[in-house]
């Protein structure tokens, strides 16, 4: 049953919601991380929801009525609940790029992926002894296949089912079909997110702004560095390399490394890996320069000896380093040292 005043309510309440949700953030941010400003496309990903949305929103997921609203939920929460969607848009005018591929980020299996098909698009992994000034690299895709859209509020995510054991009531919430390419989103970030750490991992999936803000503190504490490519240039490319620059080289310390999942909102799996080195590479891209953030795994001993990474490479755990780069709103993050 729909209840009008409630509709009326979200309606009118849309009308103020610019600066409120956004100061929301901003405050969160301030009052826990020692910077003075989120980046700028991090920032973007608040929810544009303002408290009184929010609370008529939770009203009606507690009255499970909120699929009766789906479509001004969706709307007003910029969150995507389209039954088929791969992409809305891209962040890129580039109209020379091949589709968008449905999900870079970096899985935990590749069991059947055969070396020939997933070195297509550009070297995925790759060992840094590749990564000289002067020399050259085939780039895979950078881009987030749903870039544009944001986090819930914690208040929201909260009551939102986020286990696969109640991916049926996940689903439902959203309006996902069984047989659409958003299900299987939905299954491979679950899947993953559920996953056990690695020996020596620590991991969580941030599913909201504030769980990921409180991840870094109660790693690094509030004084930290951020850190990320600058843009998607150079996407199934074969670019020139130009200078790589360390900027996180001590083992003892590891970074953590947040990686954008596909999902109807915002969500983050961030890992904190043991022996992993940061560096920010130059690379010349139809004459114009991207500035990316390229990581360095020095201990491999305990990934999957089937990981698209040996296939690529033909090394087995342990024996060699991997590197890749951060894909499009992925983030690293490191101690401040100062």
């Amino acid at each position: 049953m729909k209840h009008p005043i409630l509709l009326l309510e979200l309606l009118i309440v849309a009308y103020f919601s610019d600066s409120q949700a956004e100061n929301s953030f901003s405050q969160y941010w301030e009052e826990h991380i020692d910077l003075l400003h989120p980046p700028y496309w991090l920032a973007a990903k608040a929810s544009p929801l303002n408290l009184h949305q929010t609370t008529m929103f939770m009203k009606l997921m507690d009255g499970n009525e909120l699929s009766s609203h789906l479509h001004s939920f969706c709307k007003q929460a910029n969150v995507v609940c389209s039954t088929n969607v791969v992409v809305k848009k891209t962040t890129t005018n580039d109209t020379t790029l091949p589709p968008i591929a449905q999900w870079n980020a970096i899985r935990a299996e590749y069991d059947r992926v055969p070396k020939e098909v997933s070195s297509r698009g550009g070297l995925q992994f790759f060992r840094e002894s590749m990564m000289k000034d002067g020399g050259f690299i085939s780039v895979p895709d950078l881009r987030d296949p749903m870039s544009y859209k944001s986090f819930l509020p914690r208040s929201l995510s909260s009551k939102i089912p986020f286990s696969f054991a109640r991916i049926k009531e996940l689903k439902k919430i959203f309006g996902v079909a069984d047989e659409s390419n958003m299900n299987k989103f939905i299954q491979d970030t679950l899947k993953l997110c559920e996953k056990r750490p690695n020996r020596c991992e620590q991991s969580i999936c941030a599913i909201s702004a504030e769980d990921l803000i409180d991840f870094v503190v109660e790693k690094f504490g509030h004084n930290v560095r951020v850190w990320s490519t600058e843009n998607v240039d150079g996407s199934y490319e074969n670019v020139t390399i130009g200078s790589v620059k360390l900027i996180h080289g001590n083992l003892s310390q590891p970074p953590a490394l947040c990686h954008s999942l596909p999902f109807p909102f915002q969500v983050y799996y961030c890992h904190v890996l043991q022996k992993v080195k940061i560096y920010d590479v130059d690379i010349y891209a139809r004459e114009k320069v991207n500035h990316m953030i390229m990581a360095c795994h020095y201990d491999t001993s305990t990934w999957n000896p089937n990981h698209l990474a040996f296939k690529l490479l033909g090394f087995g755990p342990g024996l060699i380093e991997v590197c890749h780069w951060m894909n499009e709103n992925g983030v690293v993050w490191t101690k401040s040292l100062g």
